[in-house]
């Protein structure tokens, strides 16, 4: 899942941020990242039994769909996550409990999955909630018509490939003969494969969906979430949701209604809403970070989560100048992460040299990346044999209205610096930046961050680097995740073992090689920071406020006082 924000930042104290440390690194040696705690996490939040009633009123910028057929960013999977009820779901810290499917099961190898439905569940439109929905779903966003930018997420299905060339309409992998069993067959074994089913890509929808698309259902999807829609989205304005009350996977919600308004200055607005009691939960621009911490800390509206996400930087690695691990690796050492997290960040993040986030205990190893470690006399060293020489020209772009041009620009700052680059810096729409890494002729660095959609490193791994999830031949823009166009075939090798193997240790150890091999050899993707979130939340009014797997208000959960 890409995330629109790391952080907030503004461009305030940016020659600070840029230059602190320019004295003190002078124009040699390595400084190995400090992986400190930061700022203190917030305790766990204890879950209460609520009552019904209550608006809760948030901010989210303009998604790129909330239909799950091709929900794909932080901001449009909050809604859908709220709308649609999977066959599993994923708490906070990881675990997983049932959805749809009070049971699943695979056969020996993992090459086949049952899932058993729960019985009478339903959509919002009262339809009942069968193995059917389920295939349509899938179906639906799998087929070539679609151009869904998620439905690699179906990949090891059988049938997949057909529907994507378009010579099938049919998921031949998928049998939903008995309306209370869905079967699923894979293209290769996966033992994994029911973390998979947690993306809203995997979400049953009722007959009346159409195809992807139905713009009606594009922008009033009907689902069987805890939550329903109130109306149409009114793009660029604001999503209302409404309780549902026939709501049969688990407990129905508390609140009555759900009220997102779609802000064009994103989290400076969201700050501003919360403080004069507009909004109840909202990110902060990170100048802000620190009087917000000493004003809402004693009142206990403040959050703060090491979470699930990686903040990195997507170079396009098949295209010049970063076509070799040697001008990556160049640029990656000439970047002082300490200086931008102290100058930047106020102190509240972590630097980082691995692309699987601490979150994942077992699988974490630390110092992976190796090129993570500001080091200019190696920098330049390599930058020379990579033909990255002064003067050469590279190009870097971040989503707007996010904060991360004061982070961005102190990047570029020491790379002109450093390694005397002419850099190039646009700032775009979210969309827009999407759009643009997906081009065939995308070169240079963007902004980046991921957060797992499914509890399991695989789903770093596999969509942001794997082979499969490019999705396009190389005069086509991709449809997959894999924006940096990144292939080893070693690394896809380790890959499919990982997900052949039921023994989760040496599942765990094939993550760690293929780690190795992409970031510590290859330095595909380039790490920056662990993902740290704060958010301010209206504790005065509300309980159970807490983040979700994904980083989102657990809003089922939520209850006024």
């Amino acid at each position: 899942m890409w995330f629109r924000a790391a952080v907030c930042v503004t461009v305030a104290g940016l020659a600070l941020a840029g230059c602190a440390k320019k004295e003190n690194t002078g124009t040699g040696g390595s400084t190995q990242p400090t992986q400190t705690a930061g700022w203190p996490e917030t305790p766990e939040v204890q879950i209460q039994d609520g009552k019904p009633g209550g608006t809760f009123r948030l901010a989210i910028t303009e998604p790129t769909a909330i239909d799950p057929y091709n929900a794909q960013e932080s901001e449009g999977i909050l809604v859908a996550e709220a709308i649609f009820t999977g066959l599993i779901r994923v708490e906070p810290d990881g675990s997983v409990k049932p959805g749809v499917a009070e049971k699943w099961e695979p056969n020996d190898d993992c090459s086949q999955w049952t899932f058993t439905l729960k019985k009478g569940t339903k959509f919002h439109n009262g339809e009942e909630v069968n193995a059917e929905s389920f295939k349509r779903g899938w179906t639906r966003a799998a087929v070539k018509s679609a151009a869904s930018e998620v439905a690699y997420h179906l990949e090891p299905i059988d049938g997949y490939a057909a529907l994507q060339g378009g010579t099938a309409t049919d998921f031949a992998g998928v049998d939903a003969t008995d309306p209370g069993t869905l079967k699923v067959k894979l293209s290769s074994p996966d033992c994994e494969f029911f973390l998979r089913t947690n993306h809203p890509v995997y979400s049953p929808v009722p007959s009346n969906a159409g195809a992807a698309d139905n713009k009606t259902f594009n922008d009033m999807p009907v689902g069987n979430g805890p939550f329903k829609m109130a109306g149409p989205w009114e793009h660029d304005k604001g999503i209302k949701l409404l309780r549902f009350d026939d709501y049969g996977v688990d407990k129905k919600a508390y609140l009555d209604t759900v009220e997102i308004t779609i802000a064009p200055n994103g989290a400076k607005d969201e700050l501003d809403g919360f403080k004069n009691g507009t909004f109840d939960w909202a990110r902060m621009p990170t100048p802000q970070l620190s009087d917000s911490r000493n004003t809402y800390e004693p009142q206990g509206k403040w959050i703060r989560k090491s979470t699930n996400g990686m903040n990195y930087l997507l170079p396009m690695g098949t295209q010049k100048p970063l076509d070799s691990a040697k001008a990556r690796k160049a640029v990656s050492m000439a970047i002082d992460r300490n200086t931008i997290i102290e100058g930047v960040f106020k102190g509240s993040q972590v630097p980082s040299t691995t692309l699987l986030p601490p979150v994942f205990k077992d699988a974490y190893q630390a110092g992976v990346c190796t090129a993570c470690n500001f080091n200019l006399d190696e920098a330049k060293k390599l930058a020379n044999e990579a033909g990255l020489t002064p003067g050469t020209e590279l190009n870097m772009q971040f989503n707007v209205d996010a904060g991360h041009e004061e982070w961005m620009a102190a990047i570029k700052q020491q790379l002109e610096q450093n390694l005397g680059l002419k850099i190039t810096m646009t700032g775009v729409q979210f969309t827009d930046l999407l759009n643009n890494e997906q081009q065939p002729g995308a070169t240079g660095l963007f902004r980046a961050a991921w957060g797992a959609d499914y509890p399991t490193p695989g789903n770093y791994l596999s969509p942001l680097l794997s082979t499969d999830a490019i999705g396009a031949g190389p005069t086509e823009p991709t449809k997959g995740d894999n924006r940096g166009r990144y292939s080893n075939k070693a690394f896809d090798d380790l890959l499919v073992k990982a997900r052949a193997s039921k023994d989760q240790a040496e599942r765990t150890k094939l993550y760690q090689e293929a780690e190795k091999l992409a970031i510590g050899e290859d330095l595909a993707l380039i790490p920056l920071w662990n993902r740290i979130q704060m958010r301010l939340a209206a504790t005065d009014k509300f309980i159970n406020l807490r983040m979700n797997f994904n980083e989102h208000p657990d809003l089922p959960l939520i209850s006024v006082k």
